[in-house]
């Protein structure tokens, strides 16, 4: 019937072989569709399978960094690179299945490899930032750190293969580009286990030096979270056109730090409200001249 319908609706310069070979066509069609819509499926329970087989390779290698105590921000970075580039492969091997030469597609990712590296330079810098950070550790999952272009600081608190994520203390999520975290002045506030802090407070020419400092002293003497056995003092750091500065000085463990400073403050200024010592602040006297 077929083959009816083509005698009758074609071209009548067409040939007997065109017309056979048309008609051969259409009949196979059914069968070439139903052949590449079973491929299709396959492929795409092949590619599920796929993922859930790098899924299980992710946490295995998770498992055995963690056992080994590895640093954290090193089982990220794998995590990362096992990620993207089983899945490109995975991708490889489908599209083979699908009739692509391994061999042309090996120069076809050459020269795509080639194009991206020059457009993605970028991002080339980044991983290879990300690199130079889990060889060099200029710091790890879980510090605190300031970076020096644009003064993004928070806790680390995954290192990627091309980006770095921080949280700040509201809570933000930051992420800035491994090379620029590579290239870049990095300051590390919990390299160690202490922290330093100085808080100037200024009292006025008229009050007793030697009573604020001991009160002020007094006030780091009560204060738990201070480290006793470190050093910390109470001296006059300058003398300043309407107040005479003086340095309160301590060292807390870093995660004592910002509510211990935040204790010292309130406590030094009730301490010398209590004791009458008075905290000036910039004054303007202005002198009207008049007329006449």
């Amino acid at each position: 019937m077929l083959i009816c319908l083509l005698e009758q609706g074609t071209d009548p310069n067409l040939s007997e072989a065109d017309i056979g070979l048309i008609s051969r066509f259409l009949q196979e069609l059914p069968e070439k569709a139903l052949g590449l819509g079973i491929r299709v499926i396959l492929a795409a329970v092949v590619f599920f399978l796929g993922l859930q087989m790098i899924g299980l390779l992710r946490r295995l290698v998770s498992k055995s960094l963690s056992r080994t105590n590895a640093d954290k921000g090193v089982a990220q970075f794998l995590d990362s690179l096992i990620r993207i580039g089983l899945t490109a492969l995975l991708v490889l091997m489908i599209a083979i299945s699908f009739g692509l030469d391994a061999a042309s597609v090996m120069a076809m990712l050459g020269s795509v490899g080639v194009a991206f590296a020059l457009a993605l330079q970028g991002s080339l810098s980044n991983c290879a930032g990300g690199v130079l950070i889990l060889l060099q550790k200029p710091f790890v999952v879980g510090d605190y750190i300031i970076e020096g272009s644009k003064g993004q600081e928070g806790t680390v608190i995954e290192i990627q293969l091309f980006y770095t994520k921080l949280r700040t203390a509201d809570d933000v999520i930051i992420t800035l580009p491994n090379g620029s975290l590579a290239n870049n002045n990095i300051t590390n506030y919990t390299a160690v286990a202490t922290r330093r802090m100085d808080v100037t407070i200024g009292i006025s020419y008229e009050a007793d030096v030697k009573q604020a400092k001991e009160v002020l002293t007094g006030v780091l003497d009560g204060e738990p979270r201070v480290l006793a056995e470190l050093d910390k003092k109470v001296f006059v750091k300058e003398l300043a056109d309407s107040a005479v500065v003086l340095d309160v000085r301590c060292w807390f463990k870093n995660e004592d730090y910002w509510d211990g400073r935040a204790a010292v403050l309130e406590a030094c200024k009730l301490a010398l409200d209590e004791n009458k010592i008075s905290i000036p602040y910039p004054q303007m006297d202005v002198h009207m001249k008049k007329e006449g």
